[in-house]
């Protein structure tokens, strides 16, 4: 292959359970690049059971950056993932390699292509606070609050997604104004979005659950009840926004004793279900994304996506 498209970056999307950790190590392998991680769970340390974190073998020896980053108590912003991501694309392409974005939390990536003006850092004894209120009267006050404030706003979450409805609250109470006003405000594309590509990966929405419950039973087998015990007798508190990820939030009501055991396994598969048909419908607003019908696994479509990279310098 050509090295016509040195500064292009490559962008690996999709649901989880997609196969995008696969075929970002394929092409990476095929091109010469490296690979920087846009999954909100996986920037975290010490939480490994239920993150699908790619093993050193699945790795093959490609460099993967921003996994493992940052500790489970730290409060890390989409923002802060977007600077990040930033000075790591620097490096990568000043070493002459190229960048190659894995991942699937669209928030993460429409910070790094359209860039909120600059807000001041997380006041930590607004959000714990907050954090402290959702613990004694859940997430549909938290929701309801939300819709008090920043309605527009609230109109786009689902009323259970409690960590992006604090996220609305702390930037209301921080700045004095809506977050969805301030998004709308977004300036134009970075030179990120210019110069990017975008490949969505989209299966069969069946197999695609089918692989999900597989792996949740895969989690729970590895080890994730033991995991969360640990984090918790490390001091993680259960409202960190680690915490409160698809599993170790279902754990944590576990050992509570709010629910059973197989009550946890099954609520977190249809939670994880759920997330990625939002995953799904997000994507599907990015505009010039090529769409890959299948897995990631699967060599049609690591094919169809050579194709188009050689036709489309």
């Amino acid at each position: 292959m050509d090295r016509s498209h040195e500064k292009t970056l490559y962008v690996i999307a999709g649901p989880t359970a997609s196969g995008k950790t696969e075929l970002g190590v394929r092409l990476a392998t095929r091109i010469g690049g490296e690979i920087v991680n846009f999954d909100s769970v996986q920037v975290y340390t010490m939480l490994r059971a239920a993150t699908a974190k790619p093993s050193e073998e699945e790795r093959r020896g490609i460099p993967h950056h921003l996994i493992d980053h940052i500790p489970p108590q730290t409060a890390y912003t989409a923002a802060d993932w977007a600077a990040d991501a930033a000075r790591t694309i620097a490096e990568i392409e000043g070493r002459g390699k190229h960048a190659i974005l894995v991942g699937g939390t669209g928030f993460y990536l429409q910070a790094l292509f359209h860039p909120l003006f600059e807000a001041p850092k997380t006041d930590e004894g607004l959000r714990n606070r907050l954090l402290q209120i959702h613990a004694r009267k859940g997430a549909r006050h938290m929701y309801k609050m939300l819709e008090r404030f920043d309605g527009e706003l609230a109109a786009k979450l689902y009323p259970n997604d409690y960590v992006r409805t604090i996220r609305g609250l702390e930037f209301f109470f921080q700045n004095g104004r809506k977050l969805s006003s301030a998004q709308a405000e977004r300036s134009a594309e970075s030179e990120f979005a210019k110069r990017s590509r975008i490949f969505v990966l989209d299966p069969p929405r069946d197999e695609l659950y089918a692989k999900i419950n597989v792996r949740t039973q895969m989690h729970f087998a590895a080890g994730l009840v033991d995991e969360v015990k640990g984090l918790l007798a490390a001091g993680i508190s259960e409202t960190t926004t680690a915490l409160g990820s698809h599993g170790y939030r279902r754990v944590c009501e576990y050992l509570r004793g709010e629910r059973s055991l197989e009550s946890a396994m099954q609520q977190t598969a249809q939670d994880v279900r759920n997330y990625a048909k939002r995953q799904v419908s997000w994507f599907k607003r990015e505009k010039n994304a090529v769409r890959l019908a299948g897995f990631g696994s699967d060599d049609a479509v690591f094919d169809a996506m050579l194709r188009y990279i050689d036709t489309n310098p």
